[in-house]
C-alpha cells in the first residue's frame, strides 16, 4: 500500500498542518490501496506563497531552460510508466490494459506536445510595422 503523507511545498517534502488522512480505495475490489493526506487551508496558503515567490524567477527563464525542464520530467514520466500505471489502474479501478495502452502513453504524449511546440513556438513575431509579444499573464 502507497502512502502519500507528505506535500511538496518551495522545493521540500513538508508535513502538513494537520494529521488528517484519506484512506484511497481501489474501485475494482474496494480494498484500500493507498493513504493520502488531507490539506487544509493554511497548507493550500503555504503552496500559493511558495508559488508566488518562485513566479518571478521562473517567468524569466529562456525557452531552453523550460525544455530542459520539461525533458527532465517526461524522462522521469517515462522511467516511471510502469508505477504510473499500476496507481491508475488501482486507484481507478481501470484495467491494466486500459492504464499502459491508453491513460498513462496519453499524458506523456501531452508532455511530448508540450516540448515540441515550445520548440518553435513565435513567442514575437512582426506583422507590418507592428511586433506581436506572447507573454503569460
Amino acid at each position: 500500500m502507497r502512502e502519500y503523507l507528505k506535500f511538496y511545498i518551495n522545493g521540500e517534502w513538508v508535513e502538513p498542518t494537520e494529521a488528517k488522512t484519506l484512506d484511497v480505495i481501489n474501485p475494482a475490489n474496494e480494498e484500500v490501496c493507498g493513504k493520502i493526506s488531507l490539506g487544509n487551508a493554511t497548507d493550500v496558503d503555504k503552496a500559493v506563497k511558495a508559488a508566488r515567490a518562485a513566479f518571478p524567477a521562473w517567468s524569466q527563464t529562456t525557452r531552453e531552460e523550460r525544455l530542459e525542464v520539461l525533458g527532465r520530467i517526461l524522462a522521469e514520466y517515462q522511467k516511471r510508466f510502469g508505477d504510473l500505471a499500476t496507481a491508475v489502474t488501482e486507484e481507478m479501478g481501470a484495467p491494466a490494459n486500459l492504464a499502459q495502452r491508453a491513460q498513462v502513453p496519453i499524458g506523456m504524449g501531452h508532455l511530448a506536445t508540450a516540448v515540441e511546440v515550445l520548440k518553435t513556438f513565435k513567442f514575437e513575431e512582426d506583422r507590418g510595422p507592428t511586433m506581436i509579444v506572447k507573454e503569460p499573464i
